[in-house]
């Protein structure tokens, strides 16, 4: 399977030779990862496709590409692999539920994923593998496994199950439960919640997991010396890492929700099939959430990168507002940290047009300081930012500082800027915000102003459900008006809610005339 094409990568003078510490979920620890010299080698996990790329999913893809751009900067090759999971039950569901064949839907949202990723300037990976293909490699990892005795099948008719699907004895390797250091009662509870089969009756354990599962009637297979099946989704990951990778490598990534059960399982079965350490660190990016709940495909409240690109808000601003926190961390997506990405966009572009600045080279060395400290983008804005508010300030003669600070802004953080000021999306999306800005100050002033009574703040709140409506039939996300369904709105209320349509409004594309027109 193909990846994406790669961004040119720029390189930056100065030092960028020390090492880079991130925080291993294992250990509890910073460690340094990668080596001195030679090859850094990564896996990360990759999508399963059929609901491609929300903000989570990016969120995930731009930390470890931090990862990538730091090692490169510090002079190593990089070994990356990503996988996809191109059959599992979740995509077979959907293209069930919405009457797409499933070959057909794993593809096309391969492909948007794929061009997500080309906005957002993530570097692709050297080798990105389907579970499709890896199948062969499965085949033999399970066998290899059931010559030590860790792999069997269960009976049907005890599981009450169609067919006797493969298992592996988890709890029989060494080291099994170093990652997540769970109890057995969180482990069990979790293990259920995230596609485990915890209480299925005929396992030897109820932590062993799913390797090969025998056919089905109406689900895909393929024929092997196991029997007609498919793989399972923890051994496609260790099976495709270890055949690309080597037996142990640096770093195994992930969003913190692959801890447990997936990282956990994967870990085990790759020691079970070489006796060595599978990887030197586990390293989990934060969940993303939207109105304070985990964006994910199946709670539906998923911000797209495609839909925020299409209606015109530059990825760089989405990266940007991506990059404003620390990739560990737990975060949720607003419209004010997207109107504050696409202004500090705007303030980077203008200040490298610039034609001279500060001395750079400090700034640039504070960046690489804080990628190298767990990836700490958060301080590496905001030394940027403070390089831009002296340049914009009149600060500064050095000619060659706005070149600079562009090349390592690009190299080290991924963020296009462009000497020719800002970009024509970025333009227009901040356009688009202050004419919402102006709708919202003049609208707010209407529903303070009035007297009570004058029916104008009810007559409000029903236009901005109607927004909310006219959204919801056009994107097809679950819009924030409908939180205040058949609640008696204030004036401040519906201030809030005119302020996050702003920025949905950007998402879909609806203009000021429709919203005139509802209200």
């Amino acid at each position: 399977m193909r990846a994406w094409s790669s961004p040119a990568l720029q390189t930056v003078p100065g030092d960028g030779s020390a090492p880079v510490r991130v925080h291993d979920t294992a250990s509890g620890r910073l460690l340094p990862v990668g080596p001195e010299s030679g090859e850094a080698r990564m896996y990360v996990c990759g999508i399963t496709p059929y609901d491609a790329t929300h903000l989570g999913h990016a969120a995930t893809y731009v930390a470890f590409d931090l990862l990538n751009r730091t090692w490169r900067d510090r002079g190593l090759d990089v070994h990356y692999v990503q996988n996809v999971t191109d059959i599992d039950d979740p995509l077979l569901e959907r293209a069930r539920a919405t009457g797409v064949d499933w070959t057909e839907l794993a593809r096309a949202q391969t492909d948007l994923f794929r061009s997500d990723m080309e906005a957002l300037r993530v570097l692709p990976p050297r080798e990105y593998v389907g579970a499709v293909e890896a199948i062969p490699l499965v085949v033999d990892a399970v066998e290899a496994l059931g010559e030590r005795g860790l792999v069997y099948r269960l009976d049907p008719e005890v599981a009450g199950v169609e067919a006797p699907d493969w298992y592996f004895r988890s709890r029989q390797v060494p080291h099994y439960g170093a990652i997540s250091h769970l109890s057995e009662e969180q482990a069990r509870v979790i293990f259920a919640e995230r596609g485990g089969d915890p209480d299925l009756p005929g396992k030897v354990d109820p932590f062993d997991c799913l390797v090969w599962r025998m056919a089905r009637e109406g689900e895909p297979s393929w024929e092997s010396r196991l029997g007609p099946g498919r793989p399972g989704w923890h051994i496609e990951c260790s099976v495709i890492a270890q055949h690309y990778l080597g037996t142990t490598f640096d770093v195994q990534g992930g969003g913190s929700d692959l801890a447990f059960p997936h990282h956990e399982m994967s870990a085990a079965e790759g020691r079970a099939a070489t006796g060595q350490r599978y990887a030197q660190a586990y390293v989990h990016a934060g969940m993303v959430g939207l109105d304070g709940e985990k964006m994910s495909k199946s709670r539906g409240n998923l911000v797209l990168v495609s839909r925020l690109t299409a209606a015109g808000v530059d990825p760089m601003a989405i990266r940007l507002a991506i990059l404003a926190h620390h990739y560990r961390d737990d975060w949720s997506w607003t419209d004010a940290g997207l109107l504050a990405a696409i202004a500090r966009l705007d303030t980077w572009c203008r200040a490298v047009a610039a034609p001279a600045g500060p001395d750079a080279t400090a700034t640039v060395a504070a960046v690489r300081a804080a990628l190298r400290d767990d990836l700490d983008a958060p301080a590496a804005l905001a030394a940027i930012d403070a390089w831009v508010a002296a340049t914009l300030a009149g600060e500064g003669t050095d000619p060659t500082a706005p070149g600079l600070l562009a090349r390592a802004a690009d190299a080290l953080l991924g963020v296009a800027v462009h000497a020719g000021g800002c970009s024509e999306r970025t333009s227009d999306s901040l356009d688009r915000v202050k004419t919402f800005e102006s709708l919202f100050a003049e609208l707010q002033d209407k529903a303070v102003n009035r007297p009570d009574g004058s029916g104008t703040v009810a007559e409000l709140d029903a236009g901005v459900h109607q927004i909310g409506k006219k959204i919801v039939e056009e994107a097809g996300e679950v819009w924030m008006a409908a939180e205040y369904e058949g609640k008696d709105a204030t004036a401040l209320e519906i201030s809030q809610l005119l302020y996050h349509a702003q920025v949905m409004m950007i998402a879909t594309g609806l203009t000021l005339e429709d919203v005139y027109r509802k209200l």
